[in-house]
């Protein structure tokens, strides 16, 4: 247990340059509060007391601003960056060393039973404002952009970015082990400058079209 809460605190300095030593992180930082509540009413949950863990849970989301469900399942050296306005449902499966910034959605869809939540594997980023809806698996060492919204599954060493989510890296290229999470490439800008470009060239055709069109008049007035 102890090394578990050695590991919650020793992650946030590695992660978080504004951290400076662990009495402040112990003291100041919501993230690493939500994270051990959670510890605490999970071992209840899983004891079947569910009304004292849901209603520890619910006051730990009043004074931190995260919500995380008693029966979701959380590994080792979970970084919650800031945390407001995060919300993580019953059966989430978060693996060790991921990474979540503010305002990130793991929640299901419909009102369906069961596994309705995302799995999180090892070394995943969830960038500020994203939302993984549904039963499906991110893989190991992916990406998630902010503010995407991802409804599919998403398979190891990917980047997604968009609404849909739309994996733009796979594989191949090497991601960097950073929290550089607004450097990604973004689908939706390139479509638009494509076709930005290909409006340019129908214009460009068009001229041509006039101009000839504008020679040919002049030839048979002439004439």
């Amino acid at each position: 247990m102890f090394k578990t809460l050695k590991n919650d605190v020793d992650v946030v300095l590695e992660q978080d340059p504004a951290a400076r030593n662990r009495l402040e992180v112990i003291i100041n930082y919501s993230g690493v509060h939500a994270i051990w509540c959670h510890r605490f009413t999970h071992w209840l949950w899983n004891k079947k007391w569910y009304f004292i863990a849901r209603f520890i849970s619910q006051v730990s989301r009043f004074f931190t601003g995260i919500e995380i469900h008693p029966g979701a399942k959380i590994g080792q050296r979970l970084f919650i960056d800031h945390g407001m306005g995060v919300v993580i449902g019953e059966t989430c499966e978060i693996g060790d060393n991921v990474t979540i910034f503010q305002g990130v959605t793991l929640g299901g869809t419909g009102k369906e039973k069961g596994k309705r939540h995302p799995t999180l594997e090892d070394h995943v980023m969830v960038a500020s404002g994203a939302k993984v809806l549904g039963s499906m698996r991110i893989g190991h060492h992916s990406r998630i952009g902010a503010g995407s919204v991802v409804l599919k599954e998403v398979p190891p060493n990917s980047t997604v970015v968009g609404i849909p989510g739309r994996i733009v890296v796979q594989d191949g290229i090497k991601i960097k082990d950073n929290l550089d999470h607004i450097s990604l490439p973004d689908p939706v800008a390139d479509k638009f400058k494509a076709l930005e470009e290909e409006l340019l060239e129908v214009k460009k055709e068009l001229l041509e079209l006039k101009k000839r069109e504008a020679t040919q008049i002049e030839k048979r007035t002439t004439h």
